[in-house]
This record gives C-alpha cells, sequence and structure tokens, in this order.
C-alpha cells in the first residue's frame, strides 16, 4: 500500500525572500504616499533620501564585487546626460546651486535609474513595482476624491475642491502625475499575455483611475495620459484599441452623465485646453511668457546656456510685462501663499535655457535611445508569442507619457522621484529585459559574450 505524503508547504521565509531584494524600492514608492511636509519648498523628502541609499548600496555592491553589470551600451545611453550637466554646473550663477542641482539631475535621469536597472533581476520583479505604481496611484486618488467630495483639497476658482493627495496646494501636479503613472501601468498590464485575473484587476483599476484623474483639474496630465493610452492601444493592436476605446467612453458617459461628475468647473477646465491661444487664462499667459523668457535665455548663450538653477535669477530679465509675480496656493491643510514662478513649466525649455543645446542634446538624447530600445523590444516581444508585453506597453507607456507631459511640466516637488523610478523602469526594459534574443537563464552563452540580462542576474 502507497504511503501518501501531504503537500509540502514552503515556509514564509522562501515565500518572502525572492522579495526582499525588491524591498527598497518599494518603501521608496510607499513613502511618496505619506503627507508632504506643510509650507515645503519642493525640496528633497524621505523618499529622496531611501532612492540616495539604494543608490549608495549599490554603488557598494558593485565595488565589492568588482563586477561590471551593466552592459556598455546601458552605460552610454545612461551616461549621456553628464557632460552637459558637469559643464551646466560650473556655469552657474551660484555655485552652490549649481551643484545642488547637479545632484538632483544627475538623481533623476542617471543614478536613480541606474539603480533600478541593477536591483531589477526579471520581469516578475518588474510587474512587482508596476503593481507599486498601481496601489500608489489608488492610495492617492482615494484621498482626492474623498478631497473633491468634502471640500477639503486645494482651492480652485475660490473653492477647496481640487484633487491634490497628500502632495499638498504646493505641488499640485503631484497627485496627478502619481495617478498618471498608475494608469498607464494598470493599462500596460491589462493589454499584456499575462492571466485573466491579474488582467481584470489591473482593467479595472485602470476605469477607477479615471475619476481621480480628472478631479485633478491638470490639463497637462490629461492631455499626457489621453496620448499615452492611445499610444499603448495601437501597439497593443488595432481591434483591441478599439474595444478598450469602447468600454472608456462608455464609462466616461457613466461618470459625467449618471454620475454627475461633470460639472461645469471641470466642463470649463477641459474646454480651455481649446482656448489656449484665443483667450488664455492667467496661468496659461505666465506659461508662455515664461517659454518666451527660457527661449530668449538660450539665445545669449545657444550652446552653454546660462547654467543650473539660472532660471529665476536671469528671470525678470528677459520676461515680458504679461508675467504676474506668481501664483496663488491655498487649502488642503495650507494657509494662502503667493508661490514665485521659479521655472518655464516646460522641461526642453527649462533645459535649454539652462544648459543651452549641449545640454538638450545629451537629455533628449538619452531619452530618444531609451524609447528607440524599448519599441525594439517591444516587436521583439510581439514577435515571440508575447512573451513580455506587458512589460513593454508598461516601459513605452511611461517614457511617452513623461516625454509629452515635458511639455507642459518640468521636474520638481516631493514627486520627482516618482519620475526616476519611471526612468528605471523604461531603462530596464530597453537596455535588460527586452532583450529577447539573449540565452535562456542556465543556458551558455557564446563563447566571449555575455548579454546584458546575463550580466544583471549574475550580479
Amino acid at each position: 500500500m502507497a504511503l501518501v505524503l501531504p503537500p509540502r508547504r514552503l515556509p514564509l521565509r522562501s515565500a518572502v525572500r525572492p522579495v526582499l531584494p525588491m524591498l527598497p524600492l518599494m518603501a521608496v514608492v510607499a513613502l511618496l504616499g505619506l503627507p508632504a511636509a506643510s509650507g515645503g519648498e519642493g525640496g528633497a523628502g524621505p523618499a529622496d533620501a531611501l532612492s540616495a541609499l539604494v543608490v549608495g548600496y549599490c554603488a557598494v555592491r558593485l565595488l565589492r564585487e568588482r563586477r561590471r553589470p551593466l552592459s556598455r551600451t546601458a552605460v552610454l545611453v545612461l551616461g549621456l546626460p553628464v557632460p552637459g550637466l558637469a559643464l551646466a554646473a560650473m556655469n552657474a550663477p551660484q555655485p552652490g546651486e549649481g551643484i545642488a542641482g547637479l545632484g538632483r539631475y544627475l538623481q533623476i535621469f542617471v543614478l536613480v535609474p541606474a539603480a533600478v536597472v541593477l536591483v531589477l533581476r526579471g520581469r516578475p520583479d518588474f510587474r512587482l513595482l508596476a503593481w507599486a505604481f498601481v496601489a500608489l496611484a489608488g492610495w492617492q486618488g482615494g484621498i482626492g476624491v474623498h478631497q473633491y467630495v468634502t471640500g477639503t483639497g486645494a482651492s480652485y476658482q475660490g473653492e477647496d475642491i481640487r484633487a491634490v493627495g497628500t502632495f499638498g496646494a504646493t505641488d499640485v501636479m503631484g497627485m496627478a502625475t502619481a495617478v498618471s503613472f498608475g494608469l498607464v501601468c494598470a493599462v500596460g498590464l491589462m493589454l499584456g499575455r499575462r492571466a485573466v485575473r491579474e488582467r481584470v484587476l489591473a482593467g479595472g483599476c485602470a476605469l477607477a483611475l479615471l475619476l481621480p484623474l480628472a478631479l485633478s483639474f491638470s490639463r497637462g496630465a490629461w492631455i499626457a495620459t489621453t496620448v499615452t493610452l492611445t499610444v499603448q492601444l495601437l501597439l497593443a493592436g488595432v481591434r483591441r484599441a478599439l474595444k478598450a476605446g469602447v468600454v472608456v467612453a462608455a464609462v466616461c458617459v457613466v461618470l459625467v452623465g449618471g454620475f454627475g461628475v461633470g460639472t461645469a468647473m471641470l466642463q470649463e477646465r477641459i474646454d480651455s485646453i481649446t482656448r489656449v491661444t484665443d483667450a488664455p487664462d492667467q496661468s496659461v499667459t505666465d506659461r508662455y511668457t515664461m517659454w518666451a523668457a527660457a527661449t530668449d535665455m538660450w539665445r545669449t548663450r545657444p550652446l552653454t546656456g546660462v547654467g543650473l538653477k539660472g532660471f529665476p535669477e536671469f528671470r525678470d530679465g528677459h520676461a515680458s510685462l504679461a508675467l504676474s509675480s506668481g501664483s496663488d496656493t491655498e487649502g488642503a491643510g495650507a494657509a494662502f501663499r503667493r508661490q514665485p514662478l521659479l521655472s518655464p513649466h516646460n522641461m526642453y525649455l527649462l533645459v535649454l535655457g539652462e544648459q543651452g543645446l549641449i545640454g538638450l542634446l545629451g537629455l533628449a538624447g538619452g531619452w530618444l535611445a531609451l524609447l528607440v530600445c524599448a519599441l525594439r523590444g517591444l516587436w521583439r516581444a510581439r514577435t515571440t508569442g508575447g512573451r513580455g508585453l506587458e512589460c513593454a506597453l508598461v516601459s513605452c507607456g511611461l517614457l511617452v507619457w513623461q516625454l509629452v507631459d515635458f511639455a507642459y511640466a518640468d521636474i520638481g516637488g516631493p514627486s520627482t522621484v516618482l519620475t526616476a523610478l519611471c526612468f528605471g523602469l523604461v531603462a530596464w526594459w530597453a537596455l535588460v529585459g527586452g532583450d529577447e534574443t539573449a540565452p535562456a537563464a542556465g543556458t551558455p552563452a557564446p563563447a566571449g559574450r555575455t548579454s546584458p540580462a546575463q550580466e544583471v542576474a549574475r550580479w
């Protein structure tokens, strides 16, 4: 008589061990859910400090192991902005401000993305971090909806109804950015080739995040998200794009018509997108004026710009009288204050004015290289039966969203570290995860050659 043994249960430690390397990155995302410091000036926060520790850990690990886990292509693409940033820091009007700006740029576009590439070991880790983005978006979006319903949000047209989450009135783009990233990740996970249960859950999260995104009253986030979702759907297939478009249209009709989400203020905000040239409001006028000022700064120094952190100092000398002294912020637990306009709210023009053509070519060249490599990985995923398609759609979507949003916004505020993690996800897929031609795990590589994926896994 055969003895039937009960199924062996893995100890909790064995189940948790695969997730342990991802805990630092997950903690960075979790810290972004904490309330921002009241009256802060958009400086470094707990999430930034933890991201610096992650970068330090990766540096120490590299020095101890004495290995080169990053491929030459990865080093070149991620390090492309460094020369322009160093030159702009040397030309800064205030040396201390230039060094601080250099550190901030390196953190967002070089160091943290490289650390994410080193920490991620495969597509399961990628999906785990993408779901962390969705969870953060759900948390911030839930708080934002509560702020709108109870009238405890940031001030908008005399009413405290603008959804800003825990980022406060001084960073009104923080919640919109977090919710947009979560929405893009959810759509990418939904359109992948994963289990039906995971895809349904991702689709439900995506539909739920549409409401807080609308209540953020952020026109730039709306435009970037619309463009990104359209691109994601088209990359996933025309037929699936049509089906998803019908579902989104139906949900919008229900929200606007059935539940009365389409208030007069929201409708007026949507209509203002098409009136940015005919009858712009003061915020649009200020933005156009600062764009012109940044362009004029570039004309004075075409190659090097005015130096890092130089826009506030040179702004008044290049801006017209149409520029107001600042924007009013109030609500969400903060008292009324006049917030100065210290950037042109356009990343490309900010880089062009402060770093010149050298800096812009370095940063934009790196982003373009990431986009090309990510699309190449997407094509490989589609030609290999859809393996990793969800990672490809998430990474391409995040990069497209960021590149479109940079036309209306720039870096700054507590949510900036989320942008660094976003570039890290994109860089991992573009430079490591999308390499489908690499041998499978455990298969020896050809003599003298090691793929980036194998180097990272070995490290």
